[in-house]
């Protein structure tokens, strides 16, 4: 089937044969002329190298230079061989969400940089760029003339007449669904998904599809090896439906998919869809049409849940069915980033009443729970808002540097040891704590894990062995050093997941290529634990390496028996010398 073909085929089941085929060709021209202008960029499997980082373009500040360029010469010299990748967050011009209101897709906000300063980190790191795809902000050059009535940008928004019954609507936020504006044809009721100032684009308009594609080549032209799909969900919305994953927004997600594997087959899609482990999955498709990686969603809460309650049952028994439907595909593991720790992902894999645990515990560590609006027009816990470090070791606790450093690396290295690629926010890898301050002052929850950085302060920091900030960093490096040691980390080797004592999380990873596996064994409590270690694993003498203290043991010498202390991890790789 021809490149037009397959886009006359996703165009139709959008807006139907005549105009799909009246469509087409347009965007084939659009798509051959990138293609063209682009070099070579063949496809590269996913390896066990590969790990990203999750970023704001301004994370890092010093005022001698613009962000972007303190950010990459701040990641060459402290995490070029710890990660491959970079997720930048939106550093498009933005009116609020911290950058996810796009007033212009096409710019880089000048007080962050330009788009040389992306592209000298594209060419360091792989780039995963932002496709805020569902809304823009209110004060978009598209929406003011939307609000003009003119033509062209008439039909760009979603707008609702009378008072249609939207009960059924799904969404993650308690603020108004329609926001009223004035224009000059009249006052518009517009659909806002998430706030008054993030208007939802209106995909039943061909128009509106081919600007946002347009702009999905653009990045791909600035570098981006990841495409991150913020929201896409709700992209196509039904009166009378959910709004949420309809068969059309699956359509868009497959029309993506094709453009870029005839463009650069080396660029992945990535799907941001915080909902139920089963219908983020779907994101997958059939394994070849939609998403290369979908978030790890449930992860985040299970680990959290995991060493509140001190066993893993749940998390084992999820991670045993957890399965991609092709190996071009991968999990994108994560436990924190700039959002909170959605609970919808868990619902159905924990009970009720350990969701309400989790959220008696963010709130008494400090943290704060966001909700989100039922149907019926009550409200429910969506989304823990805290910093993943706090989480775990609430500041009040007072635990020892030690003690906070060792549950942290042992709550990642299961997130490591996972099928997948693994994906650090910037606070985790560098060890910060919550900034319950910005939040309070601002009213905006998530800023509690958002704090911006001084350059000369986190330098000190790190600098200083004693303080918990280097000490999570160092213990994080050693980790990611040891998965990069190993072929059986790749994200689509196989696993399995054993059944043990409650307290322990015990996956094995195998390399289909040698056939040699890596055992990894997890304390998620706070009592020490004996493991009974296996004889030779797949024909293999292992060795066991904790790198959260850099230590190691020969399997010939802990007897039969592998203690753990609290909190504590060791992972059984056949004898090498990993870089620690």
């Amino acid at each position: 089937m021809t490149l037009e073909q397959r886009i006359t085929e996703h165009l139709s089941c959008l807006y139907g044969i005549q105009p799909a085929r009246y469509l087409a060709p347009a965007l084939v021209q659009m798509v051959e002329q990138t293609r063209h202008h682009l070099p070579p960029r063949p496809y590269r499997p996913l390896t066990n190298g590969d790990v990203m980082l999750i970023t704001y373009a301004d994370q890092v500040l010093d005022p001698e230079q613009p962000p972007l360029q303190v950010l990459g010469s701040f990641l060459q010299r402290h995490a070029a061989s710890d990660v491959r990748a970079v997720h930048i967050l939106p550093f498009y011009p933005w009116t609020s969400d911290d950058g996810f209101a796009v007033v212009d897709y096409r710019a880089v906000d000048p007080r962050y940089g330009s788009w040389q300063d992306i592209e000298r980190l594209g060419s360091r790191f792989d780039l995963m760029l932002d496709l805020v795809c569902n809304h823009t902000s209110s004060q978009c050059p598209w929406f003011q003339r939307f609000l003009q009535d003119d033509p062209q940008y008439r039909d760009f928004y979603i707008t609702v007449e009378g008072s249609p019954d939207l009960s059924r609507v799904i969404r993650p936020r308690t603020t108004p669904l329609l926001n009223e504006f004035p224009g000059v044809a009249g006052p518009r009721k517009v659909w806002t998904t998430f706030s008054a100032d993030q208007v939802d684009l209106n995909y039943r308009n061909p128009a509106v599809l081919r600007t946002m594609l347009e702009i999905l080549l653009e990045y791909v032209r600035h570098g981006a090896r990841f495409i991150r799909l913020d929201a896409v969900a709700f992209l196509w919305k039904e009166i009378g439906t959910t709004c949420l994953h309809l068969p059309q927004t699956h359509r868009i997600v497959q029309l993506m998919r094709t453009i870029l594997d005839h463009v650069t087959p080396d660029v992945r899609l990535v799907t941001e869809t915080n909902v139920p482990h089963a219908e983020n999955v779907s994101y997958f498709g059939d394994g070849t049409n939609e998403a290369h990686l979908v978030y790890n969603f449930a992860l985040p809460p299970l680990v959290l849940h995991s060493f509140l309650t001190g066993q893993a049952r749940e998390l084992t028994r999820w991670a045993a069915q957890l399965r991609t439907p092709s190996p071009h595909t991968a999990f994108l593991n994560y436990l924190a980033s700039h959002d909170g720790i959605g609970l919808n992902p868990v619902r159905g894999i924990l009970q009720d009443h350990h969701i309400e645990a989790l959220v008696r515990h963010t709130r008494a560590a400090g943290g704060f729970v966001s909700e989100k609006a039922l149907p019926d027009g009550s409200r429910a816990p969506y989304e823990l808002n805290i910093n993943y470090l706090d989480a775990l070791s609430p500041p009040e606790a007072a635990e020892p540097p030690g003690i906070v450093a060792r549950k942290f690396a042992t709550a990642h290295a299961i997130a490591l040891s996972l099928p997948g690629m693994p994906a650090l926010y910037f606070h985790s890898l560098f060890g910060s704590r919550g900034d319950r301050a910005a939040a309070l002052a601002t009213g905006i929850y998530r800023r509690i894990n958002r704090e911006k950085l001084g350059l000369s302060r986190l330098e000190t920091e790190l600098a200083d062995p004693s303080s918990l900030r280097a000490q999570v960093h160092t213990a994080l490096r050693r980790w990611l050093a040891l998965r990069r040691s190993h072929p059986a980390f790749a994200p689509a080797a196989p696993q399995i997941v054993h059944e043990s004592d409650p307290r322990l999380f015990v996956i094995e990873r195998q390399d289909p290529h040698s056939g040699q596996s890596v055992l990894c064994i997890h304390n998620l409590s706070g009592d020490a634990a004996v493991y009974a270690v296996p004889g030779p694993v797949r024909g293999c003498e292992l060795t066991w390496h904790d790198a959260t203290t850099g230590s190691s043991i020969p399997n010939r010498e802990v007897n039969g028996t592998l203690r753990l202390e609290p909190w504590q991890t060791w992972w059984g790789l056949p004898p090498q010398e990993p870089s620690l």
